[in-house]
This record gives structure tokens, C-alpha cells and sequence, in this order.
């Protein structure tokens, strides 16, 4: 319980100035949420969807918190310059979990569309935010969750109006800033209404070499016919830690492509909760992780079909070198009112040394009889025979190795549909296989 203490002492002693400095909105499911994580404690090995990873000592350091909401010394348009080449976006920053509004991009979003602080917008349209925030993310299923909702300020709000589409790619990038060991608790709304369109991009970076940790609950909610691709890249360092949980809600004939990459961090744990509740909506998730060293990345899914004739396709694929773990659990749940499903579910795994180790769950429940349904796993080691092929005819040992590594994951980057993006990832997977961190000019995030 000592864990759980430290933050339940904390709220206690400052459970006043967090709600000061944030919105009623937020403010008004903190009690709930504060209950909540009592009741539940931070989830032991023994809950199952928490059993690969162990939480009570992930946060059982004494990190800072900025509750006051200190100014942090940083203009991230200066210290952060890396791009995609090629892909115009619409660039925007959450440093820690505060919306960077000093400087904003000169291309306008269409008309209607918002990118802003979710505290900020929660203030000046309260009933509206209300409607949506803290609904999927339901503080008494989950302690974790609990956790961000009593000690969020602030976030992020995306909001695409009925119909419209935002053609130029949306990308927010999360930094890390701080010059002591510091907790981050980050917000994420979006709310894509009837038949709107958008491709949204977050890069979660840091510009300090210090202990960090950080929560994260998205909500989404796609609306009738309305298409979201959502891409996660994390370029972080190994002494940072990550529990990021997604939650989306999908409407008749909607689309949604997650596509969630792994190539720097020190823990990251993603969960992803997705309710199919309209006929013929559709998701695909992908996931990419490379992994080395010591570092840890767990990645924790559920689609819910609630209704029939929707599909579901997920695709995940790990590469763990040195003495990595990974952890995959996929759960594909169909009702009995969900006939006509089709959903496909695949998790492939490549253990490059014999210390590196991978834990893999994929399962479908289903109770509904007319179905198309599949699932598997699979773990393997490079293959030596296509090792000692390449080498005979000139290629390196290590050279060889890269190759079939790089071809392993490129199936998961290749279901990327940002032609720009999908290049730039090969290129740092590529750099990453190479053992190389991706320094990009005069970048001064990148160290």
C-alpha cells in the first residue's frame, strides 16, 4: 500500500490547489475518481490485465509534480525542430501537460475545428466539454485512470465540427521538460463529429535527460461516418516511464487506424479499450515495437463488438534484443447481437538473443454464430539459415541480421497511409536497428 499512499497522502494535502489551477469541468469527477483510487490501489500481477507489467513499483518513486503550474522555461518551436520531410502539418506542443499557446502555427485549421488547452476550452464551453469528458474513461474500472482523472490540470482538445475534413495532418508533439524528476498527468480529448475527417500524429519527446514518469488517458469519440487515423511514435530515452490509456468509441459506417510505434523509452505501458456500437464501423490497429537493453513495453487491447457487420484487424510486431520484455494481450469480445463480425487478430514476435522475452496473449471471445474470426501468436529467433545465405554472399553477420529484422517489422509501417510518415519510419527504424538515436540537425531535444 505504499505505493498508493504517497498519492493518496498527496491529493489529501493539495487536492485544493489542483482544482484552482483547472476547470470546473475536470474538477467536478476528481472526488469520484479520488474514491475510486482508494478503493482499487494501483493493480497488482494479479489482475489480469495488468499481469506483465508491475505497477506499484513503477510508481513508487518520489517524482514532482508542477500542481502550481509553474511557467517552464522552454520555447519547444526553438528546441524542437526535427520534422517529417515531405508532410506538411499543423504543429502544436503539450509541454508536460500544458498546451503551448505563446506561439501557434501560421496555416489556419478549417472552419469550426479546434486544437486547444482542454482546460482553457472547458472554461469557455463547460456544458459542451461535459458531454464528453471522463464518459469512456471510467474511473471505477480502472485505477489507473483514477489516478490521471484526480490529478489532471490540463491537456489537449481536438475537436473536427459535422462534415468538415482537415486535410493538412494535425501533429501534436508531447515534451518532456524539467530540471528535476517529474510526473506528467496529460489529458486528450477528441471529438470527431458526423462525416468529418482527420489524420492526427503525436510525438512524444523529451528535452531532459531526468526520471520521468507520465499517464495519459485519451478519449475519442468517432462519430457516424467519420474517419480518424491516429499514430502514436514515442522517441523518448530509457529513464522514462509511460502508462498511456486510449479509449475510443466508434459510430455506425465510422473509421479508425491506430498505429501505435515504440522505438526509444525505458517503461512504456499502452492500453487501448475500443467499443464498436454502430453497423459497419471499422478499426485497424498496428502496433511496432523495438526494444534493447533493459526497457519494458506492454501493450494491452479490447475491442468490443457490440453490434454486427463491423470489423477488426490488428497487427502487432516486436523485435526485443539484449535482455528486453515485451507483453502483448489482445482481447476481441463479440455479443450475441454482433453477427456478421469479421475480425482478425495477429501478434508476431521476434526474440533476437535468448535473454530477451516476449508474453504473448491474443483471445477472442465470442457468442455470436455468424462470425469470421481468427487469432494467433507467434515468437521466433532470427533465422540462422537466412543469416548464413546473406553472409555467403558478402553481407556482414550484423549487416544481415539488420535486414531481416528491418523486414520483419516493415509490414506494421507499411499499413501506415501517411506516404511521408511511412518513409520517415523506415528510415528510423532503420537508425534505430543501427543502434543510432535520431539526431536531425540542429535539434537540441535529441541527446
Amino acid at each position: 500500500m505504499n505505493s498508493e499512499k504517497q498519492y493518496i497522502d498527496l491529493y489529501n494535502a493539495a487536492s485544493g490547489m489542483i482544482k484552482e489551477h483547472s476547470a470546473m469541468v475536470m474538477n467536478s469527477v476528481r472526488e469520484e475518481a479520488f474514491a475510486d483510487f482508494q478503493r482499487q490501489g494501483f493493480p497488482t500481477r494479479k489482475v489480469e490485465r495488468y499481469k506483465y507489467t508491475d505497477m506499484p513499483k513503477l510508481f513508487e518513486p518520489d517524482y514532482g509534480l508542477n500542481l502550481n503550474r509553474l511557467e517552464i522555461p522552454i520555447n519547444p518551436y526553438e528546441v524542437f525542430t526535427c520534422g517529417v520531410p515531405n508532410l506538411s502539418t499543423s504543429l502544436y506542443f503539450v509541454v508536460n501537460d500544458a498546451f503551448y499557446n505563446k506561439v501557434l502555427p501560421k496555416v489556419s485549421l478549417p472552419m469550426g475545428v479546434v486544437v486547444d488547452s482542454l482546460s482553457a476550452v472547458a472554461s469557455r464551453k463547460p456544458d459542451f466539454i461535459a458531454r464528453y469528458y471522463a464518459r469512456l474513461a471510467k474511473t471505477g474500472e480502472d485505477a489507473l485512470t483514477a489516478l490521471n482523472t484526480m490529478l489532471a490540470q490540463d491537456g489537449l482538445v481536438v475537436y473536427v465540427p459535422k462534415d468538415v475534413k482537415v486535410d493538412r495532418t494535425v501533429q501534436i508533439v508531447n515534451i518532456l521538460r524539467s530540471d528535476v524528476d517529474l510526473m506528467v498527468n496529460r489529458r486528450v480529448l477528441i471529438i470527431m463529429e458526423e462525416g468529418s475527417e482527420a489524420k492526427l500524429l503525436f510525438c512524444d519527446d523529451s528535452a531532459d535527460d531526468r526520471n520521468f514518469l507520465s499517464t495519459q488517458v485519451i478519449e475519442v469519440y468517432v462519430g457516424e461516418n467519420a474517419t480518424l487515423d491516429l499514430y502514436c511514435l514515442e522517441e523518448t530515452h530509457a529513464k522514462n516511464h509511460r502508462v498511456s490509456n486510449v479509449y475510443v468509441e466508434q459510430q455506425a459506417n465510422s473509421r479508425f487506424n491506430h498505429n501505435v510505434i515504440t522505438l526509444h523509452n525505458g517503461v512504456t505501458r499502452n492500453k487501448l479499450d475500443l467499443v464498436l456500437k454502430g453497423e459497419g464501423a471499422e478499426c485497424r490497429a498496428n502496433g511496432c515495437v523495438i526494444a534493447d537493453k533493459t526497457q519494458h513495453v506492454d501493450n494491452n487491447t479490447l475491442i468490443d463488438h457490440q453490434v454486427g457487420h463491423c470489423e477488426s484487424h490488428e497487427l502487432y510486431k516486436y523485435v526485443l534484443d539484449d535482455k528486453a520484455t515485451g507483453a502483448f494481450a489482445g482481447r476481441v469480445l463479440v455479443r450475441k447481437d454482433a453477427q456478421k463480425t469479421i475480425s482478425n487478430e495477429v501478434n508476431q514476435n521476434l526474440c533476437a538473443t535468448k535473454t530477451a522475452h516476449i508474453y504473448t496473449q491474443p483471445m477472442l471471445e465470442i457468442y455470436a454464430d455468424d462470425v469470421k474470426c481468427s487469432h494467433g501468436s507467434t515468437v521466433g529467433q532470427l533465422n540462422d539459415a537466412a543469416l548464413f545465405y546473406m553472409q555467403q554472399r558478402g553481407l556482414d553477420r550484423q549487416e544481415a541480421k539488420l535486414l531481416l529484422e528491418f523486414a520483419f517489422v516493415d509490414e506494421v509501417i507499411d499499413n501506415i497511409r501517411l506516404e511521408p510518415l511511412r518513409n520517415r519510419l523506415h528510415h528510423l527504424v532503420e537508425m534505430r536497428f543501427r543502434g543510432e538515436l535520431n539526431k536531425c540537425g540542429a535539434c537540441k531535444s535529441c541527446k
